[in-house]
């Protein structure tokens, strides 16, 4: 089943605390993944940041909004508990719990006010989790930049291209110096080759590269001009970049070679761009902080 969202697993959460215990985060992380049977894949997804589970944070903010509603309470250590409040909700055995139930406690409703949310919602839409909503914003900015990078990378010219290339390689640990790398990169004898670079700063092995600015997709038979080219030099790694795509026989014919190449489409190459701050500047930063749980753990 598809991982649950924060309203959804707020019942099961106070059911969990019903026991009247003690119960840590992780507890309630692990009891509800059984409960809801999550896979071991759901289990470790991760937001877009990669800096956290999905599914755990969306436990977290259901806790977060049942502790503004008093219906749980933290203790000791970051622990937390059923409150005599959340004991009544059970014995009414509602159906479900979500934030327009939680808005019968005047406490919620403070708590609501004061997060002074300026969008408007209309009804039945689903509200998202603060980390979800700063995440999917993230990924649509990146998402644009992306796609206008690629832009401007097609409307360059090929000897630019040629650097912009040596430039990403030099950042992502290819090719040792930036003059290193230009000196390696150079036009070969052969026509299925563009240039060569350094796999490691000592030149322990070599790197063969062919650069397409294209609009259509590469297909199989162009990776089997570049596989034969690298035999032909005996050499068995290389890298195929495009600005376009590859079809699905191009990327099939490299995993059954014995040649390790690598295929980077225009879509991964300004990604990779943006992570190695090849043509991009940031303008803005923000840092996102949580609590420190092993901070309040007392002996």
């Amino acid at each position: 089943m598809p991982i649950p969202d924060f309203q959804t697993i707020m019942l099961p959460l106070l059911k969990f605390s019903g026991d009247k215990l003690e119960h840590s985060l992780r507890e309630a992380i692990e009891h509800l993944a059984d409960e809801f049977y999550l896979t071991e894949e759901e289990r470790k997804e991760l937001l877009p940041s990669g800096q956290q589970a999905t599914f755990g944070n969306r436990v977290g903010w259901a806790r977060t909004y049942m502790l503004k509603a008093g219906l749980l309470e933290s203790t000791k250590g970051g622990y937390f508990n059923i409150t005599e409040r959340g004991l009544q909700v059970i014995k009414k055995e509602p159906e479900k719990i979500n934030i327009r139930f939680l808005e019968q406690f005047p406490e919620f409703i403070e708590f609501r006010k004061k997060k002074k949310e300026k969008k408007k919602k209309t009804p039945g839409e689903e509200e998202i989790p603060p980390e979800e909503v700063i995440e999917s914003a993230y990924q649509g900015i990146r998402e644009n930049l992306a796609s206008e990078l690629l832009q401007s990378i097609k409307s360059c010219s090929p000897s630019f291209f040629e650097r912009l290339v040596v430039d990403l390689l030099v950042k992502m640990g290819y090719g040792g110096t930036r003059k290193d790398a230009s000196q390696a990169t150079r036009k070969t004898a052969d026509g299925g080759i563009d240039g060569i670079i350094k796999e490691d700063r000592l030149g322990l092995d070599i790197l063969y590269i062919q650069a397409k600015r294209w609009e259509n997709t590469v297909g199989r038979p162009e990776i089997q001009k570049f596989a034969g080219a690298l035999q032909g030099m005996r050499a068995k790694k290389g890298i195929f970049i495009t600005t376009s795509n590859f079809s699905r026989e191009a990327e099939d014919y490299v995993k059954n070679i014995e040649s390790k190449i690598v295929l980077i489409d225009g879509e991964l190459l300004a990604n990779l761009m943006i992570d190695h701050n090849i043509g991009v500047a940031a303008f803005a930063s923000y840092e996102v902080k949580r609590i420190d749980q092993d901070y309040f753990t007392e002996d």
